[in-house]
């Protein structure tokens, strides 16, 4: 899986501290606190039919992100929303878009990781992006990263931040090995998320995901389990071993940039017929229609 340039992308608009540019005018001070120490807070949201699907669930953890990282202040959802219009609206975008929000601490008065030397912001960045969902619907392929997820005590996921290296690590081992992705595993061996989607897989009927203790919390994963349950699939949340992935009836992975994609390998091994489930093409079809039909206008 290699995301490729599209090509109506080409003359994006975008905002940088409500200031509308070229994508290739558009800057940012190396003394702002995302460059200077990848100090920000981000959301991946998702635009359907001028419709943003869960924006005030969006914004709230983008809110929660920055008052645990303490940011001195966090512009309203009605500012962060007004901005996301005038993004959309300055490329003429209503459908098919994935918008990336960023949060900065804003500009330091010189280099140094102390948030003391921010004087200014914080820095809203609104990047969106013509983008279809960005996994091969037939299915992907997993390997397991030797890449653990962080603690809780060391950082946080419940703390959405931009520090990816961690994932990024997890996704060039999966690029070494020819997989599409890379399961991350927390500090005791169990099963966490992928390098950049929940997990769920299907055990003797019953729907099951890691527990958020090693991972964020997810808006597309909350909705699925919502669906589910509305659907009378029997789901459960908790701790589990690579051992019963790879035993699995089913499984897919699931976030805003890709929704619901099964997966077909783990390490090598077919996972149940090595094609799409009953309970993965249900959830996908629910997960479609929901995504359509609801979300917060923007256009």
């Amino acid at each position: 899986m290699l995301q490729v340039f599209d090509e109506r992308n080409r003359d994006l608009i975008v905002n940088i501290g409500g200031q509308l540019s070229h994508r290739n005018d558009a800057g940012i001070s190396p003394f702002d606190s995302s460059v200077q120490g990848g100090d920000a807070v981000w959301e991946g949201l998702r635009l359907h039919h001028g419709r943003i699907f869960r924006l005030d669930e969006h914004l709230a953890r983008l809110r929660r992100s920055a008052q645990a990282l303490a940011f001195a202040s966090v512009p309203s959802d009605e500012e962060i929303t007004t901005e996301i219009r005038r993004t959309l609206a300055a490329n003429g975008m209503t459908d098919g878009v994935h918008i990336r929000l960023t949060l900065t601490r804003g500009m330091k008065i010189t280099s140094g990781m102390d948030p003391r030397l921010n004087q200014s912001g914080p820095t809203l960045i609104v990047l969106a992006e013509h983008k279809a969902p960005v996994y091969d619907a037939s299915g992907i392929t997993l390997i397991t990263s030797s890449v653990r997820r962080s603690t809780p005590d060391s950082l946080d996921p419940k703390i959405h931040h931009n520090n990816l290296l961690t994932s990024i690590l997890a996704k060039i081992e999966a690029n070494n090995a020819g997989a599409d992705d890379a399961v991350m595993l927390d500090h005791r061996g169990f099963v966490a998320e992928t390098n950049a989607t929940h997990i769920f897989f299907v055990a003797g009927g019953v729907l099951a995901t890691p527990t958020t203790a090693a991972c964020p919390e997810g808006i597309t994963r909350a909705a699925v389990l919502e669906l589910a349950a509305d659907a009378g699939i029997s789901c459960r949340e908790g701790d589990y071993s690579l051992t019963e992935l790879y035993t699995a009836e089913e499984m897919f992975v699931t976030g805003t940039m890709g929704g619901i994609a099964p997966v077909v390998k783990l390490d090598g091994r077919v996972i149940g017929s090595g094609s799409p489930g009953p309970v993965t093409a249900t959830l996908t079809d629910l997960l479609a229609k929901l995504t359509a039909t609801t979300g917060t206008p923007v256009t």
